[in-house]
């Protein structure tokens, strides 16, 4: 399963197996989301994108699926109780605050649930964050950094799918405000989308600041939201087990949001001769050198 993705800019276009809708990069994203306003964000994106329409296939919602987590689940706890018991004790004795990150998403039919992280940024008592989580935009615990490199502090999450909640392989369960449409499968702990933008933290922190929530909603999301409704339609057994191998050892494709983001950055220099201003700084010369050892990635 391949996770390019088809992009619409000046003549410009990125070839992908998958048949995802060009996306129109021409328009501000603040000036498609109406000044980034997430509530609105949806019926935004529905009107000007053209979303595809949304197909789960029989294994995504048969109970051999079910039968699959759970067993997978149960038979991986024995060997990782000692490192949830590890990951646990570094994080009670570097930082102030619980050992878990406690959150809520959005679930199967817009049914929210808390989902577990082993927490990675410093305790906020009053839990206020950005909402689009960059490299650079949160402050980290010592050992934040290596938990999220290696994926581990989604752990957790384990729990959630003998809980349920979530599956093995799915679409990443967003924060109600970020997400599009309605799922109609249980969210996943890796997918398709998770893979394509397992560097998206590290990428997002060269995004000039005033632009990203915008970025985020009008190009980020619908993207991960095609990818993840393009695989799930066609998901069988064997590519889930496919997905869940690539998490574990690491094979990540970035490919497409990196292409991404080279187009927004043509067009940003496009429009600054136009202006005949200095050209802003090149995001896609900016990512070139990032590799997975560099990356604090996170797909949510």
């Amino acid at each position: 399963m391949s996770t390019n993705v088809v992009i619409a800019s000046t003549g410009s276009e990125v070839s992908s197996p998958g048949k995802f809708p060009a996306l129109d990069l021409q328009r501000d994203p603040q000036t498609q989301l109406k000044a980034s306003s997430p509530g609105k964000s949806e019926a935004v994106v529905r009107s000007s994108l053209s979303l595809v329409e949304e197909r789960v296939s029989v294994w995504s919602q048969s109970g051999l699926k079910r039968v699959f987590d759970v067993v997978c689940v149960l038979l991986a706890l024995p060997l990782l109780i000692p490192i949830f018991i590890v990951i646990g004790l570094a994080v009670l004795f570097t930082s102030k605050g619980p050992v878990l990150f406690l959150q809520e998403r959005t679930g199967m039919h817009r049914r929210n649930f808390t989902i577990l992280k082993f927490r990675t940024m410093e305790h906020l008592e009053n839990g206020a964050r950005n909402k689009v989580t960059t490299a650079g935009n949160q402050r980290f615990t010592p050992v934040g950094p290596y938990l999220r490199r290696w994926k581990l502090d989604e752990l957790p999450q384990l729990l959630n799918v003998l809980i349920g909640d979530m599956t093995l392989v799915g679409p990443r369960p967003k924060l109600p405000e970020h997400q599009l449409g309605e799922l109609k499968c249980r969210p996943g702990i890796t997918g398709a989308a998770t893979i394509a933008f397992a560097r998206e933290e590290q990428i997002l922190a060269r995004l000039p600041h005033h632009r990203l929530d915008g970025y985020y909603h009008s190009i980020i999301l619908p993207t991960k939201l095609r990818l993840d409704r393009e695989y799930m339609a066609q998901a069988t057994f064997l590519s889930d087990l496919k997905l869940i191998v690539d998490t574990i050892v690491r094979r990540w494709d970035s490919s497409g949001i990196c292409k991404l983001l080279e187009v927004q950055s043509a067009e940003m220099q496009t429009k600054s001769a136009r202006a005949k201003a200095p050209v802003p700084l090149t995001i896609a010369s900016s990512i070139a050198g990032i590799t997975g050892d560099e990356t604090l990635a996170s797909a949510d």
